[in-house]
């Protein structure tokens, strides 16, 4: 009929406009699910139980089904899966709410049990629960170390949930010190504890990337010294035990801070844990002359203005020329390994360049006397220390 559209359906053109067509409106649910995944060990477990508390405070056996993922095998992955899903899909006790919590999930690693068609298959069929929606009163949590992240599975969980990464610090190789100490300090931060700068550089050496041992420590510093009361590095030395890692790096900096007698001790104890002369040479009293060696000709040369931090310097470093800092040690990614270089800037002007030059050679036939058959290891090794120490 002419002058009307949809004809049959009542709709009309009038005054020469088309009609408004409201369209329903979707009712949407929300999500109600939670990841929490990282390589953090640690901080995974921490930051999870927290997050458990939170979205079921105070839940009994009826408001809490914790499902183990911590599992080896594929059978047990595969079950493991199966159960969270069934959980989700089961309506709260007498309307009330519930918190399914897959927690500790291994079967999400790049692993012969992660990689499993079976296993891929349970983690698909999850989220496949996921995505048509929880029953009201239900809620997720998943909780999983070290996931592998190039998966289709946990991209997709990943969207499905919201989620929280909770990863380590990505060092590299010989070269990630400025990384592992934020990260230490944020931790310290978290809890409200008051490192000084040097304190924090302790702890790095002595605890590293061990997650776990590094909550434990906090643990024992925050009980010893509570909030705000300010850590010094002697304090983390006396609490924290010593490691190899930690007897290096504690020498070196004896060397920086040109102090013979807590040189000595350090020496001391490497050897009482079993280390031997040339490898504490190579691995701290060399590498630290030379550091301290080629700043301070630099800082002589270009006349580059003394450094209280090594950020600093490692900012005035970045602005030489490439014929300058050719010959300066690199990490395995060809960028120059900034941080030590910084604290040898730092102090640098506890050494004269004659000194440090004469202690570099002293370094170099101390080095070739240890290959050879004659005086005691200790013996060499506590002369370089007293050489290069010593004040004239």
């Amino acid at each position: 009929m002419p002058g009307k559209v949809g004809a049959g359906k009542g709709w009309t053109l009038a005054h020469g406009r088309l009609p408004t067509i409201r369209m329903p409106q979707l009712k949407t649910q929300p999500m109600n699910a939670w990841m929490v995944a990282g390589t953090d060990e640690a901080g995974v477990k921490k930051a999870a139980r927290e997050l458990a508390d939170k979205l079921a405070p105070g839940a009994d056996a009826f408001g809490l089904e914790v499902v183990d993922g911590a599992v080896d095998g594929v059978e047990a992955a595969t079950e493991a899966l199966a159960q969270t899903a069934a959980g989700l899909l089961t309506l709260p006790f007498l309307g009330g709410g519930k918190l399914v919590w897959l927690k500790s999930a291994t079967m999400l690693s790049d692993t012969v049990c992660g990689r499993a068609e079976s296993v891929i298959q349970g983690v698909e069929k999850l989220a496949d629960v996921l995505q048509e929606g929880l029953p009201t009163g239900v809620k997720f949590l998943l909780s999983a170390v070290a996931p592998d992240k190039r998966r289709t599975g946990y991209k997709r969980l990943a969207k499905l949930c919201e989620t929280q990464i909770v990863d380590l610090p990505d060092l590299g190789f010989r070269g990630g010190e400025e990384a592992l100490t934020d990260w230490m300090a944020s931790k310290a931060r978290a809890r409200g504890l008051n490192f000084q700068a040097e304190a924090l550089d302790v702890l790095a050496a002595r605890v590293g990337l061990d997650a776990p041992q590094l909550e434990a420590e906090l643990d024992k510093l925050e009980t010893a010294f509570g909030h705000g009361h300010p850590i010094r590095a002697a304090d983390v030395r006396d609490l924290v035990p010593q490691t190899r890692e930690g007897g290096i790096f504690d020498l070196s900096g004896c060397i920086l801070r040109r102090d013979f007698g807590g040189a000595l001790a350090t020496l001391e104890q490497l050897f009482a844990q079993g280390e031997k002369a040339v490898g504490i040479l190579l691995a701290a009293v060399a590498p630290t002359v030379r550091n301290l060696l080629v700043v301070k000709d630099l800082m002589a040369r270009l006349r580059l203005p003394p450094a209280t931090t090594p950020g600093q310097f490692a900012a005035a470093l970045n602005r030489l020329p490439p014929s300058e800092i050719a010959h300066l040690p690199r990490k395995k990614d060809g960028g120059l390994n900034t941080y030590p270089l910084g604290l040898a800037a730092a102090h640098a002007s506890n050494y004269s360049l004659a000194e440090l030059e004469r202690g570099f050679m002293d370094c170099a036939e101390t080095a070739a006397r240890l290959f050879s058959a004659g005086t005691e290891d200790d013996v060499l090794l506590a002369r370089l220390l007293a050489g290069l120490l010593s004040r004239e």
